[in-house]
């Protein structure tokens, strides 16, 4: 499994949250890789689960894969039940 996370620019903000992800799986038990990038970079790194905050999140549902909309991307409580959700799915 592949979790993609998105962000702007690809730079601190997807990082903080590929680094919480990482923490939510580990909690879970769950194994994958993780990884970010910058949206425009997306369309070109197939993954199963693409997570980004609300305002961009409308621009990853045409990659393919499930789309989990952050609306805080600090609130790990927030990552853990829609990674949780997806996961599922």
């Amino acid at each position: 499994m592949k979790i993609l996370v998105c962000c702007g620019n690809g730079l601190g903000s997807s990082f903080m949250i590929e680094m919480n992800i990482k923490k939510v799986l580990a909690e879970l038990g769950v194994e994958a890789t993780v990884d970010h990038c910058d949206l425009a970079s997306a369309s070109g790194s197939k993954a199963d689960i693409y997570v980004g905050t609300r305002d961009i999140a409308t621009q990853l549902t045409s990659l393919g894969g499930k789309v989990v909309s952050l609306n805080n991307m600090i609130d790990k409580q927030e990552l853990k039940e829609k990674i949780g959700a997806a996961l599922v799915d």
